[in-house]
């Protein structure tokens, strides 16, 4: 593939979110309840010069640093009480996959980690699956428990991604990467950055790509330990993180000793238009 041409489909990631603002304000059913619709402000930050999505799977930050950021991003389950001087204790909004909203084990209904925040959820569809097979049949039943906490929280936003957005990142990572990838969805934090490159103007990313305090322990609050959540086992996450090392625009001391990574939110890119000869190519 020519040089131009790639480039211009690497940005093409830039243009899903000509239509990807539909993940914020997809509600995928209604309650009868009809709670209000949240303001599209509350995930808008157009004076943001630093965020954090903060959920390294070390004990890996101050937390003085992740609450100074203008926003913070957290994953899933990932909590701060007890952990406050590593990670902090601001959360401005939590991405949680449908397994979170469907194990019992999580609390999902009535834990205070899903309270007082932006709520964004996913379920991974089948590559080819369309809008109503998917809501008819998800990999988890999401649905419920989001109608649930809806009628409990109307005033709470709560969004759930669009499948097509999923599997829209995963066609950017594998056009990026001459291997052929497993066609199994991007990980929970490979789409929380996206969102946060799509709504902030930079964004801070730490042990995403792992620093020399690198181990094999998953989360910084499970004594879990297994490669596989660096590596990938699932999710295509050593191409995911291979990706976003390109698009650092931090410095490589701070990315070889915190895991740090700087990249520039989406308003900020500069895309090349395609010549005619090149897309001929």
């Amino acid at each position: 593939m020519k040089p131009h041409l790639k480039q211009w489909r690497q940005c093409m990631l830039f243009g899903i979110f000509a239509w990807g603002l539909l993940f914020l304000a997809i509600f995928i059913y209604f309650t009868d309840s009809n709670p209000a619709e949240p303001a599209p402000s509350a995930l808008s930050f157009p004076e943001t010069r630093r965020l954090l999505p903060a959920q390294g799977r070390q004990r890996a930050i101050m937390g003085a640093v992740g609450d100074s950021h203008d926003a913070v991003l957290r994953f899933n389950s990932a909590p701060t009480r007890g952990y406050e001087k590593d990670v902090g204790n601001k959360t401005t909004i939590r991405i949680i996959n449908s397994q979170i909203l469907t194990n019992p084990g999580y609390h999902f209904i009535d834990s205070s980690l899903y309270k007082d925040v932006v709520l964004v959820a996913w379920d991974p569809a089948p590559y080819s699956s369309n809008l109503y097979l998917w809501y008819k049949k998800p990999d988890y039943n999401l649905f419920t428990p989001y109608i649930q906490h809806r009628q409990r929280n109307p005033a709470q936003p709560f969004y759930i991604l669009h499948p097509k957005f999923i599997w829209q990142l995963w066609d950017i990572i594998q056009e990026n990467t001459k291997e052929k990838i497993q066609p199994n969805p991007p990980s929970s934090g490979f789409i929380g950055i996206i969102i946060m490159m799509s709504l902030c103007d930079e964004v801070h990313v730490y042990e995403y790509i792992p620093s020399v305090r690198q181990t094999e322990l998953c989360h910084y609050h499970e004594l879990y330990y297994d490669a596989a959540c660096t590596l990938g086992a699932y999710h295509p996450l050593l191409f995911e993180k291979l990706l976003v090392q390109r698009l650092n625009v931090g410095s490589q001391a701070e990315l070889h000793r915190k895991g740090k990574v700087v990249l520039p939110g989406f308003r900020a890119a500069q895309c090349p238009e395609p010549s005619s000869r090149d897309a001929r190519s």
